[in-house]
């Protein structure tokens, strides 16, 4: 991912948290639960947390997989990083933390239990290549975990989001970062990511099993669950 992304996600990182809970009406803390819900990840595993952010996702499976779990927060963005650190100190978990790029994982083949993303694959240069990635560093048998923004089509519904993603969204999280231009790059990248069944096609093509694709919200996110077969 190239450097004016990375800058612009350390510019928004200290207003990042508080921005997610109000643009999406506290709903990001329901979605990501029902990731942790649904992964069938048993405790002890030990999980690689890919472009983790503030370390959110990763920090709800931490707490889920217990002492003997190992999480690791990924970012690209050192800023982002800091903050997810910040936040697993006050909160008392044990979380590590590596700062590389999803194109380019720094790891040995199959040596993590899961591989989970949130909000992320969206925003890398090359989707296929992170998926790849993914598939790698994963031990057969293990899953991988997707939450990314979907587009709503229904007669109500749709409408509405798209109106309030591309006017709404971005004047208000623009007015409280101070980065107007984040919150127009973040709803464009959410608005061409191939959701549905499109990513799930995407995923079998790298090999990935037992894909499904789960509509949260009337669509608005989805929830991709899939194996690297044994």
């Amino acid at each position: 991912m190239g450097d004016a992304v990375r800058q612009m996600f350390a510019a928004i990182a200290q207003h990042y948290d508080v921005l997610n809970t109000v643009l999406s009406f506290g709903l990001h803390h329901y979605w990501r639960q029902q990731a942790v819900t649904v992964s069938g990840i048993p405790s002890g595993a030990r999980l690689l947390d890919v472009c983790s952010g503030t370390a959110d996702l990763a920090l709800a499976f931490a707490r889920h997989l217990g002492h003997d779990g190992q999480v690791i927060a990924m970012d690209f963005c050192a800023a982002m990083l800091d903050r997810g650190h910040q936040k697993a100190v006050q909160q008392g978990i044990h979380l590590m933390s590596t700062l590389a790029d999803a194109q380019h994982l720094p790891f040995d083949d199959a040596v993590f239990d899961a591989v989970t993303v949130a909000f992320g694959l969206r925003n890398v240069d090359n989707l296929v290549t992170a998926l790849r990635e993914m598939y790698r560093v994963l031990r057969p048998g293990g899953t991988a975990l997707v939450l990314e923004f979907g587009q709503p089509h229904g007669v109500v519904l749709g409408p509405l989001y798209r109106f309030y993603s591309h006017y709404i969204l971005p004047r208000l999280g623009g007015w409280v970062s101070g980065h107007p231009e984040a919150y127009t790059y973040l709803p464009r990248t959410a608005a061409v990511f191939p959701a549905g069944g499109r990513f799930v096609r995407e995923m079998v093509a790298q090999d990935f099993t037992d894909v499904h694709a789960q509509a949260l919200s009337g669509g608005i996110v989805y929830l991709y669950r899939a194996m690297r077969p044994v």
